[in-house]
């Protein structure tokens, strides 16, 4: 009987370089560690772009008689970041190049009594393993699951891209489903037998035997129990055992949902033939310290959380994710886009690496229920949509997914600056969506929903979906948010704006927020905060749940709930303040220190209330049976700790003259440059910003960032920066406070 061993504990770990002989832990400088483990997750967390990236070594002892029982003994790596090559007592086994996914190992022709397993590990930069040029951190280490399995000679098949060895395809036929499972063995003589088994919790449904040789067989259940999504995420289970003279020799289990769907490019997505909008978010997987390395326990509070927000939908980008997840997604109900991280930067030398990734993906994760949607790439067209091989290999990745799972669709996620006109690019997947950041990075947070009509003018027959959108907030707060000034006041404003935009649109066919949680970017430094990315609703501790997280489940979730927004934002100086309520309740009432001052109906369930700001005041807000509280207290003076630290000095809202019909720095480098004189004085201006940036230092902060950015297609990011406030474009480049006030005294000199 086959066995499978978790083997995580009592391994040592170095960054030295070791010489790999049959004994090498004692060269080097060696600690003990358990795994899942990273060696990036202090380095890889707090900015300057220097995080190790290089060769480490794992190693630890095993002895055969731990494995006694196995004719085959496979080592599994559930994933190893980016590269690794496994060696058993000095020989090299087995290399694997992607650091997301399973992959496995025969090590039975080396096994001795007494053996050496070591694992150099590699996330150092290279020309043809994907991803290298992204807005993450790429932590290095085996920070998944390790295992040892035992099987017998005759066993399910271990050595195909990390594949599961059955797949089970549901196909629902009115009130029936059929069942087609198909098994894919090792060594198989003809003697044996093959037992498909399906349960509904402890009913067995079916049940059929056949010769080994038979590995594809077809059942049915009648009167079957759809998973139905968030409603009703039902799953039924199949198990498959290899029997040898009456006796089970090797099995597998797996669960699976019987569904239908499709996606109209006018009405958006469909399952079980009923509109089911897709509204949901992003996730990327770290956490502060450990980078990847997670447990079970982090997996679950993370669905938890995604599920309190009400989500029908997660992207999980930009890579694959732990299987753990995939199943708690399974038995939550959510719906799953999935890719690979062909991302950002498209390498010529990388086409293979796409290939083999893909093929992990698909096959590790055909029976996942939740997964809909297979990802072919994230705004790779950086440089531009035209490039040849670019095309091929979308064409290559998209024609094989279809060959090996044409039970699902394909998608990709189209950075912003890709021009809707690139027909060739926009037409592989069966749907795209696009990494649209207006009111953010540039241009202004009205113009989204109209980016949607005209890409659904276009392509009356392409579903069009919105893959990221998003705006940063790092603690700051603001009576007069702004854009890019990282207040969660203005990150709130622009997701309630995102939400009337693109949810009131039924043909947009899925959205996910950039990002549910806060992650690390150790090329970043915006905010105030080094090495991070905040457009997360939920801080990257998971501890606190940012005013954002309640607009949405104010739009998505049925658990009644009332939330006071801005609560840390307790000293304000304004003589009269913004009460801002979220809720899905149909009324709001305000107290203020006791008294109500009314009640709200709001359609939108962004409830705001104007009141004095005097004293000490305690806010209560009561919806049905729920309730929320704060206090605010009045200030003369502006609260240092609520206000970005930066290198030049703040400029205050009302420090900005802006005469009607004429230009300031709050218009955009689009309106200005459309005017003879504005394209002037901004001209010249921008020739000697950029000057600036390439006489950039090494040690320049933003210098991993401004080397991402130099890899946009210059056509690209000439149509992004024309979006930009003058304001915002100049804070990118820290220009001095009185030289930015002497630019917007010159613009307002030049009439509209």
């Amino acid at each position: 009987m086959s066995r499978k061993i978790t083997w995580n504990e009592g391994w040592n770990f170095t960054k030295d370089h070791i010489e790999i002989t049959a004994d090498v832990t004692a060269d080097g400088n060696w600690e003990a560690v358990d795994l899942p483990h990273t060696w990036n997750g202090e380095d890889g967390q707090d900015g300057g772009n220097d995080y190790y990236r290089g060769t480490c070594f794992y190693a630890k002892h095993l002895a055969k008689s731990e494995v006694a029982d196995g004719t085959e003994v496979y080592l599994e790596f559930e994933a190893a970041n980016s590269s690794a090559e496994l060696f058993v007592n000095g020989s090299s086994v087995a290399k694997h190049d992607g650091g997301y996914s399973t992959w496995r190992a025969n090590i039975t022709p080396y096994l001795q009594e007494e053996n050496e397993i070591v694992v150099a590990v590699d996330n150092a930069p290279n020309d043809h393993v994907y991803p290298q040029n992204a807005d993450f951190t790429f932590y290095g280490g085996l920070y998944r699951k390790v295992s040892l399995i035992c099987v017998d000679a005759t066993h399910f098949d271990l050595d195909y891209y990390g594949s599961p060895a059955i797949m089970v395809t549901p196909e629902v036929c009115g009130e029936d489903a059929k069942i087609v499972t198909e098994v894919f063995l090792t060594n198989a003589s003809g003697d044996e037998e093959l037992t498909f088994t399906i349960t509904d919790g402890d009913a067995v449904v079916a049940t059929t035997t056949v010769a080994a040789s038979q590995t594809k067989v077809e059942q049915e259940i009648s009167h079957v129990h759809l998973w139905n999504g968030r409603k009703d995420p039902h799953l039924y289970t199949m198990h498959v055992a290899l029997k040898k003279d009456g006796n089970v020799i090797d099995e597998r289990t797996t669960r699976f949902g019987c569904r239908t769907f499709s996606v109209d490019p006018k009405k958006g997505f469909f399952l079980n033939g009923e509109h089911y909008p897709l509204r949901g978010v992003s996730r990327h997987q770290d956490r502060p310290h450990i980078g990847n390395a997670l447990t079970p326990e982090m997996h679950e509070e993370d669905a938890k959380l995604i599920y309190e927000l009400g989500a029908t939908t997660i992207r999980l980008a930009h890579y694959q994710h732990d299987q753990y997840f995939y199943d708690l997604c399974d038995e939550l109900g959510f719906v799953l886009w999935a890719e690979i991280p062909y991302i950002s930067v498209h390498m010529p030398a990388g086409r293979e690496n796409t290939i083999s990734q893909m093929k992990e993906l698909v096959v590790q994760n055909y029976n996942h229920a939740s997964i809909f949607f297979w990802g072919l790439s994230n705004e790779i067209t950086m440089q531009g949509a035209k490039d040849p091989d670019l095309l091929e290999n979308h064409h290559i990745l998209n024609d094989m997914v279809h060959k090996m799972d044409p039970t699902r669709l394909t998608t990709m996620a189209v950075i912003t600056m890709c021009d809707i006109s690139e027909r060739q690019y926009i037409e592989i997947p069966d749907v795209v969506s696009y990494n649209q950041y207006l009111g953010w990075y540039g241009g202004k947070i009205e113009e989204n929903g109209p980016f949607m009509d005209a890409f659904h003018e276009m392509y009356p027959e392409i579903p069009i979906g919105m893959s990221e959108y998003g705006a940063e907030s790092y603690g700051w707060h603001s009576a007069h948010p702004e854009q890019g000034d990282y207040s969660e006041e203005y990150q709130a404003y622009y997701h309630e704006e995102l939400i009337k935009q693109l949810y009131t649109r039924d043909f947009v066919w899925a959205t996910h927020v950039w990002n549910m949680f806060d992650f690390a970017a150790d090329a970043r430094d915006e905010g105030g905060c080094k090495g991070m990315n905040n457009k997360g609703l939920v801080t990257f501790d998971r501890k606190y749940k940012k005013d954002a997280f309640y607009a949405y489940k104010a739009w998505l979730s049925d658990e009644p709930f009332v939330h006071l927004c801005s609560k840390n934002y307790v000293d304000r100086e304004d003589e009269e303040t913004t009460v801002k309520v979220y809720s899905n309740q149909p009324e709001v009432e305000l107290f203020v220190n006791g008294t109500s001052v009314g009640k709200q109906t709001a359609e939108d369930h962004f409830f705001r209330f104007t009141i004095p700001n005097v004293g000490e005041t305690t806010l209560v807000a009561k919806a049905g049976e729920c309730q929320d509280e704060a206090k605010i207290r009045k200030v003369e003076e502006p609260n240092p700790a609520y206000r970005m630290p930066v290198s030049a000095d703040v400029i205050n809202w009302f420090e900005i003259t802006a005469p009607e019909g004429y230009f300031s720095i709050l218009d955009t480098m689009g309106d200005i440059m459309s005017n003879p004189q504005g394209a002037e004085l901004m001209g010249g201006m921008m020739a000697k910003m950029q000057q600036a940036n390439a006489a950039s230092s090494d040690d320049d902060p933003q210098k991993g960032m401004k080397d991402l950015a130099s890899k946009i297609d210059p056509e690209a990011a000439q149509r992004m920066m024309m979006g930009f406030t003058v304001k915002r474009m100049l804070g990118f480049g820290s220009v001095p406070k009185e030289q930015v006030l002497a630019i917007n005294a010159m613009l307002n000199k030049i009439k509209k």
